[in-house]
């Protein structure tokens, strides 16, 4: 079956059966074109399968589902694709090998050692003329380049006759670029594999009945209904019913989690037994998934500065190899000793190497629950030795209990908690929650409130029976409203010794209480702090906005806690950062807040904890899935010992293609075997790269 696109001739159907089709797109021969990322781009469409993309052959062959309706979303992305496809600079390079190739030119390579002079001449100089021409279109338009060696190796193998080596050497080019792409390969597909076709239809309950519809309808507070073999599409809370969830590609969690009523679940968790009903929290593009797909997709793109460093170092061990060895043959007249020291170069194991460390490191981050956008924010994370933390959240378990209702006035306890719950009722903050869920425990009946005002950072300010209420700190208070607070100081003293934050409540310009509230420290809290403090962080800083008695009396036992501010506006936060990064300091900063975003962007590296905001999370370069400190130290090992797999990467190119180089420029080496030792040194380096920085992330 043929059949072309409309407004887009290049692309058509070259076959297709019920649930694969194979397109022709003449676009992939475009060196521009990001491949890896157009692969992903389609993997991600619904109802997608499996993708495979032949550059060489200019075909993309797609497993589906069936459904005319993905088919047609398939072919309009094609139809349609986004610049971001395209790379600024040449991502992809030449055309990898197919293994066919390889083969090919060994079969060739072996027949010119039985072939007359007559035949095997003109075949060695088809074999290697692809390798001159693209060294010599790399010489005239990006300089000496490693193509330029590999040109000149094989021009000076064929100049002499040597026609065996020439060819030997093309052939174990072509496998060393078959090796190396299929390694890079399997850490992109690594990273892909985190992408989950998205959910098109959902059963919701609608009064009383199951509904389905479209994902795209689903709204915070809906009440999604997952059964077996089904995809979580939301992150939310089990309202009712129990199931075996599987939730390893969210959590890396190989065993099934049991879940029932009151428990929390991430989107692309899948049902394996049992029925849900789910209290929809997050939708759309806020879903765990949504963020895992976004994250890797753009992860597929980034490059990070050690990346960008080390490419440019091999690039300049280029011309230092081509000298060598148009020196010895200067010195010598040794083509053939010439030739061994042109076929090391350093260039491919130091360039390759690092994407591939970095993408296996990323894949294996997401499965311990760890979000990191992209290579530089895994760059920078392994650099850091300062961390501040915004306390409330992060240090803490970020939820306020009500721990004592004290009246100075006429009210009982229970009026004077009711009065403050009814005052803030209408708002989502953490203060509110807990004085509206203290009410609810004790089954008090709220008052009527009017001209309720919400101000930012002070308190509420409502009306009861005409007369002012008034709910916030004792600055909102005392000072803004000028209400007197002067006979409780020894009171919320020792509160706040004890580590409560006091919410102070006035009727009429008169104080009629207090509430104290409690945010415990999280019990593996010291023992994650020093576990940073292992992997070489200097510096471990505590920001909050509670007063000082509070602060110390929660933070006092963390003796890994370098500093603490207290009484921290969401401006000074930000303002902490840059005097850090002024003083010379790699920082990183951890909240979860809409305040805590400037500071996320100010510092070297943002990271956000699951609850956080959604401002907090589009800041921040790396994302916690799991509400557990223990994901903040497993984002620092990653990074640290993808750091160290990286070095060692560097340090074993340089030094075995230096002796390799070295026995060749003393004539001990002839051009076939120092092709063979460099190309399997750059293979095995690659394999370290990848294995090296898996086990080296779940050690």
């Amino acid at each position: 079956m043929k059949e072309t696109i409309k407004n887009n001739r290049s692309l058509r159907i070259a076959h297709e059966l019920p649930r694969r089709i194979r397109i022709h797109y003449p676009h992939l021969y475009d060196p521009l074109l990001d491949a890896a990322y157009l692969q992903a781009v389609i993997e991600n469409l619904p109802g997608i399968v499996r993708t495979r993309i032949n550059r060489r052959g200019g075909s993309i062959v797609v497993e589906y589902d069936g459904r005319p309706e993905n088919r047609t979303k398939l072919l309009d992305k094609l139809r349609d694709l986004p610049a971001e496809a395209y790379a600024h600079g040449d991502l992809n390079g030449s055309i990898a090998p197919e293994l066919a190739d390889v083969f090919l030119k060994g079969a060739l390579t072996l027949s010119s050692l039985k072939t007359p002079l007559e035949v095997s001449a003109p075949l060695s100089l088809l074999l290697g003329l692809p390798t001159l021409l693209n060294g010599l279109d790399t010489l005239l338009n990006q300089g000496i380049k490693v193509e330029t060696l590999d040109a000149a190796a094989v021009g000076l193998s064929l100049a002499r006759g040597d026609f065996f080596t020439a060819n030997s050497i093309v052939t174990l080019l072509s496998l060393g670029e078959y090796l190396e792409a299929s390694s890079e390969n399997r850490s992109t597909e690594l990273l892909k594999s985190l992408l989950r076709p998205q959910v098109e239809h959902v059963w919701v309950e609608r009064c009383g009945e199951e509904v389905r519809e479209p994902i795209s309808h689903v709204a915070v507070g809906d009440r999604i209904i997952c059964g077996p073999g089904d995809i979580i599409p939301v992150d939310g809370t089990v309202v009712d019913g129990e199931a075996s969830v599987n939730q390893s590609s969210i959590t890396g969690e190989s065993v099934s989690v049991h879940l029932h009523p009151d428990k929390e679940i991430l989107s692309g968790a899948v049902v394996e037994e049992g029925r849900l009903i789910i209290q929809a929290e997050r939708v759309g593009s806020e879903t765990s998934m949504a963020r895992i797909t976004r994250f890797m997709e753009n992860a597929l793109r980034m490059k990070s500065q050690s990346q960008t460093h080390s490419a440019e170092l091999a690039d300049r061990l280029v011309p230092v190899t081509l000298a060598l060895g148009l020196a010895i043959f200067m010195l010598t007249g040794d083509i053939a000793r010439a030739t061994a020291v042109l076929t090391v170069d350093y260039s491919c194991a130091i360039k390759l190497a690092n994407p591939v460390a970095v993408k296996t490191a990323m894949y294996d981050a997401a499965h311990s629950g760890v979000l990191v956008k992209g290579a530089q924010a895994l760059d920078a994370l392994a650099a850091v030795d300062t961390l501040v933390l915004d306390k409330t959240g992060t240090l803490t378990n970020g939820v306020l209990n009500v721990t004592d209702v004290i009246s100075t006035g006429a009210l009982t306890p229970d009026a004077l908690l009711a009065l403050a719950a009814a005052a803030e009722q209408h708002y989502a903050h953490p203060v509110a929650h807990a004085v509206v869920r203290a009410a609810e425990e004790r089954r008090l009946e709220l008052p009527a409130m009017s001209n309720v005002d919400y101000i930012v950072a002070h308190g509420v300010s409502a009306y009861v029976d005409d007369e002012r209420v008034l709910a916030g700190s004792l600055h909102f208070l005392q000072d803004d409203e000028q209400v007197d607070c002067s006979g409780v100081e020894e009171l919320t003293d020792r509160l706040r010794r004890e580590g409560n934050n006091l919410l102070y409540i006035s009727r009429s310009g008169i104080l009629e209480g207090v509430i104290a509230f409690r945010d415990d420290l999280r019990p593996e809290a010291p023992m994650i702090l020093r576990g940073l403090k292992e992997t070489g962080i200097r510096r471990i800083i505590v920001i909050t906005g509670d007063h000082r008695d509070t602060a110390q009396a929660v933070i006092g036992p963390l003796d890994e806690v370098s500093e603490l501010h207290w009484e921290m506006k969401p401006e000074d936060k930000s303002r902490i950062v840059k005097d850090l990064k002024d003083e010379g300091a790699t920082v990183a900063f951890v909240g979860d807040g809409v305040n805590d975003a400037p500071a996320m962007i100010t510092a070297q590296v943002g990271i956000c904890m699951p609850g956080g905001s959604n401002l907090a999370k589009e800041a921040a370069m790396v994302l916690l899935l799991e509400d557990d400190l223990k994901a903040l130290l497993k984002a620092r090992q990653v990074a640290t010992h993808t750091r160290t797999v990286i070095d060692n990467c560097f340090k074993s190119a340089v030094g075995f293609n230096s002796i390799v180089l070295l026995l060749a420029t003393l004539g001990l080496l002839p051009p076939v075997a120092s092709a063979l030792l460099h190309n399997m040194s750059t293979v095995s380096i690659l394999g370290y790269a990848a294995l090296g920085s898996r086990s080296a992330n779940r050690g």
